[in-house]
C-alpha cells in the first residue's frame, strides 16, 4: 500500500493498525531527518534533530536539539543510533503526533 511518500516499503509484515504500510495510518503534512535517540518506550520512539540558532549580540551560532517522540511500526526494527525519517500524522497520542516510515542509515 502506496503512502504518498516517496519511501521503500518494509519486507516484514505487521498486524499494528498504526503502521502506515500495514495498517490505516494515513501521513500527511511535514517530513523529518534525524537520529533515535531513545527505544525505551513501547512502540515510540525518540527522534532528536540538532540545528543551529544564531545569537545577535556575540555574531555566533549555538546548537539546539528537539527531541520529537514518534511511533514505531514494528516492521522496521528501530535501534538507537539509526538515521530515521518521520512524518506528521494525526495525533495518536498525547504526546505524539509522527510516524517512522524509513530507516536511512545505520549508527554513525
Amino acid at each position: 500500500m502506496a503512502i504518498g511518500l516517496n519511501v521503500t516499503e518494509p519486507e516484514e509484515p505487521c498486524s499494528d493498525q498504526n503502521c502506515p504500510f500495514h495498517g490505516s495510518l494515513a501521513v500527511r503534512g511535514q517530513t523529518l531527518e534525524g537520529t533515535v535517540a531513545s527505544t525505551a518506550m513501547e512502540k515510540t520512539v525518540v527522534v532528536e534533530r540538532e540545528y543551529d540558532v544564531r545569537v545577535p549580540k556575540y555574531d555566533r551560532y549555538m546548537k539546539r536539539r528537539s527531541r520529537i517522540p514518534a511511533h514505531a511500526p514494528p516492521c522496521l526494527g528501530l535501534a538507537e543510533g539509526d538515521q530515521v525519517r518521520i512524518a506528521e500524522t494525526r495525533p495518536l497520542s498525547k504526546t505524539k503526533s509522527h510516524v517512522v516510515v524509513e530507516i536511512l542509515g545505520g549508527d554513525e
